[in-house]
């Protein structure tokens, strides 16, 4: 299973926004050169974490985006599954009913162990990241 582009680039953009937290607004364009990220896609990707409310956007001469709530409170496995969708690396983890072995099939657990691991190294926060990307 890879993590896409689109996870990848949407944690660095939640790291940037937190490490440069001083400043009340970023501009867009500013994280796009300093990430390396073309801003028409950034700005494809920012809109998911707006809606749900990782991240805030203000319009105008003095607009720009902002993180909407503070990086302790922000978990990389909540990012991953707004960006991603689950992390299950087949859907019968998400949905038994999918698929009428199920209840008896062991690769499923499998699956499900994949997933859970995934979970427990995404399950950190923000503020965990910021810590160690000073740290370098």
């Amino acid at each position: 299973m890879k993590i896409s582009t689109r996870a990848r680039y949407g944690i660095r953009v939640l790291l940037d926004l937190a490490l440069n937290d001083d400043k009340e607004r970023i501009l867009l364009k500013d994280i796009a050169q300093r990430q390396e990220i073309s801003l028409p896609y950034l700005e494809h990707l920012i809109t998911p974490l707006i809606t749900k409310g990782i991240v805030r956007s203000t319009r105008g001469s003095r607009g720009g985006i902002s993180l909407r709530r503070r990086p302790e409170e922000i978990r990389l496995n909540e990012v991953v599954e707004i960006l991603e969708g689950s992390i299950a690396p087949v859907e019968c983890v998400d949905d038994p009913n999918i698929c009428p072995r199920s209840e008896f099939c062991a690769t499923r657990d499998l699956w499900d162990g994949m997933k859970r691991a995934m979970n427990e190294i995404l399950d950190i926060t923000l503020q965990d990241l910021v810590e160690k990307q000073k740290q370098r």
